[in-house]
């Protein structure tokens, strides 16, 4: 008897806790329904508070979330700090180092964005986005030649890319190599006949 009475306490307490567990992915999955309704309509402020009313500091989902609803409001600080919790949850996450960088950039933090696609290549050496991003960073310094690695990158991955080939294309006029630029350069006009950028580069090689 005395075995049974510890069972079904034992199982009593698990009915308990799954009640809980099942009350608690009610609410928060609610919430997060709620801040996307008033996300569309911009309403971010009201959108930031339902997803406080149901924030735990050990809530990957919830951190991330505020992290892109704080920076849609343009409070870079706070959304630093979600991301930034988000990461320290699951510091593998390419989601969430993506989401930080979105106001480092906006605070003028370029070093720790270039650390943070460098984190990501680390993971993913392939990654397009990531490439992209520092090529266009690089080029911005007129560090044309570092500019040039990554934006070669994406074309290998992504050969008939338009704008992996618009970027390798300046890239490779920038330093020197206008053959391989004006083969470039007439790629992008197969993607985009008349295009602009493209046909600028052509007037300018010789």
């Amino acid at each position: 008897m005395e075995f049974l009475k510890k069972t079904t306490g034992i199982f009593s307490l698990l009915l308990l806790v799954n009640f809980a567990t099942a009350q608690d992915f009610s609410s928060i999955q609610k919430a997060f329904t709620e801040s996307y309704n008033l996300e569309k309509s911009k309403n971010y402020d009201e959108a930031i508070k339902k997803m406080h009313a149901v924030y735990t500091a050990d809530s990957y989902e919830v951190n991330l979330r505020l992290g892109w609803l704080e920076y849609s409001a343009k409070n870079y600080t706070e959304s630093q700090t979600h991301y930034t919790r988000a990461l320290e949850l699951m510091p593998y996450s390419e989601e969430a180092k993506f989401g930080l960088i979105y106001p480092k950039a906006a605070l003028g933090k370029w070093n720790d964005v270039i650390n943070l696609y460098n984190s990501i290549l680390t993971n993913s050496p392939n990654n397009t986005l990531a490439n992209y991003r520092l090529g266009l960073i690089y080029y911005n310094r007129k560090d044309y030649s570092k500019a040039l690695t990554y934006f070669k990158k994406v074309v290998d991955l992504y050969p008939f890319d338009y704008d992996g080939l618009l970027m390798y294309a300046w890239a490779s006029f920038q330093t020197g190599k206008t053959r391989e630029a004006k083969i470039l350069f007439n790629k992008v006009l197969m993607l985009s006949p008349s295009d602009e950028s493209a046909l600028e580069g052509l007037s300018l090689i010789k």
